[in-house]
C-alpha cells in the first residue's frame, strides 16, 4: 500500500497560486522587516516561510508557482476595461518583493512563471489542463474560489492558511456547484471582489439552483421557459430577468472562466523540482537581512531532496 501511494504522489503536480500569499504576508507580519537600504522586505520572508513550510510539508516532485503579472493588462481588461479597476494599486515597496519572491523562487529550484497578458489562474489552469494530458493530477494551492473550475477527479484545491482540502467530489458541498459549472455559476452572480456584473438579482442561492439543473449557461438559455418551475424566489419573474440581462451574463461568462490554452511550451519535466543553489541562497539571504530560521529551513530542504 505505501508503494502505491508514493508513485501516486509522484504523479501529483502543485500549482501555486503565490499572490494570495504574498499578499497574505504583506498584510499579516511587521512592516518594519527592512534590507540594508531601508526596503520593506516583510511580504518576501512570510512568502518564503510558506514556501519552505509548503515544501517541507508536502514533498513534491513537480512544482510551479504561478505570480500575476498586472492588475491592468489582462486581455480580460480588453474585453471589459472595468475589469479589477475597483482594486488600488499594490503599494511600490509590494512589487518590488514581489519580484524578489519570483527570484527566491528561482534559488530554491522552483520553475516560476508570471505574465502580463494571462493571470496566474490562466497559468495554472494551462498547467493543469498540459500535466493531465501527461497523466498528473494536480494540487492547487490557494485561497481563490474561482480556481476551484479546474478540479476533475483526482484533483485538489488545498486551502493552505486555512488548512483545507477538497477534493472534485467535495467542491459542490463547499462552493455550491460542481466545478465545471463554477464559471458560469460566477456569471450570474458576478463578482465584486474583481468588478464583475452579473444579472441583477440573481444571488449565489438562485444561481446554484440554477446550475444544478441546467448543465451549462447555454443550456440555462435554451431553456428560460423552465426557470418559472423552479425551486426559487421569485422563479416567475426570474426568466425574463435572465433574459433581460443575457449579455451581461456572457460578458461575465468571458472574465470568469479561466483561460486554459495559453501559450506555454513547458511539460512535466520542466517542473520537477531541482536542487536549490545554496550559494545563491546565502547571498539572497544576506541581502534582504534574513536571519537563521529561512536559512535552516533551506537546508533541510537541500538535505532532504539531495538524499531524496
Amino acid at each position: 500500500m505505501r508503494v502505491c501511494a508514493a508513485l501516486w504522489a509522484n504523479r501529483l503536480v502543485h500549482l501555486i497560486d503565490a499572490s494570495v500569499y504574498v499578499f497574505r504576508a504583506y498584510y499579516s507580519m511587521p512592516s518594519d522587516m527592512t534590507d540594508a537600504d531601508g526596503n520593506p522586505v516583510h511580504a518576501l520572508y512570510g512568502f518564503a516561510r510558506f514556501i519552505g513550510e509548503l515544501l517541507e510539508r508536502a514533498r513534491p516532485e513537480y512544482v510551479a508557482v504561478a505570480f500575476d503579472g498586472s492588475l491592468a493588462t489582462s486581455f480580460r481588461n480588453q474585453i471589459y476595461p472595468p475589469y479589477k479597476a475597483n482594486r488600488e494599486p499594490a503599494p511600490p515597496d509590494l512589487a518590488l518583493q514581489f519580484e524578489r519572491c519570483r527570484e527566491f523562487c528561482t534559488h530554491l529550484g522552483l520553475a516560476q512563471f508570471s505574465s502580463p497578458e494571462y493571470e496566474a489562474d490562466d497559468i495554472i489552469g494551462t498547467l493543469v489542463a498540459r500535466l493531465r494530458s501527461e497523466g498528473l493530477r494536480s494540487t492547487v494551492v490557494t485561497r481563490d474560489k474561482d480556481l476551484a473550475q479546474l478540479l476533475q477527479p483526482g484533483d485538489v484545491y488545498w486551502d493552505y492558511a486555512g488548512d483545507q482540502r477538497y477534493h472534485y467530489e467535495q467542491i459542490a458541498d463547499r462552493f455550491g456547484v460542481v466545478p465545471e459549472r463554477y464559471a458560469d455559476y460566477l456569471a450570474l452572480t458576478g463578482d465584486a471582489v474583481d468588478n464583475i456584473p452579473g444579472v441583477p438579482g440573481v444571488g449565489p442561492k438562485t444561481a446554484a439552483v440554477l446550475m444544478q439543473h441546467f448543465a451549462s449557461l447555454d443550456q440555462l438559455y435554451a431553456g428560460l421557459a423552465a426557470v418559472a418551475d423552479l425551486p426559487v424566489r421569485g422563479a416567475g419573474k426570474l426568466g425574463a430577468r435572465l433574459a433581460e440581462h443575457r449579455d451581461a451574463a456572457y460578458l461575465a461568462q468571458a472574465l470568469t472562466r479561466i483561460h486554459c490554452a495559453m501559450p506555454l511550451t513547458t511539460t512535466r519535466h520542466d517542473l520537477r523540482r531541482r536542487l536549490p543553489d545554496r550559494d545563491a541562497l546565502t547571498r539572497f539571504f544576506d541581502a534582504q537581512g534574513f536571519g537563521s530560521l529561512l536559512r535552516a529551513q533551506a537546508d533541510r530542504l537541500i538535505s532532504a531532496q539531495a538524499s531524496g
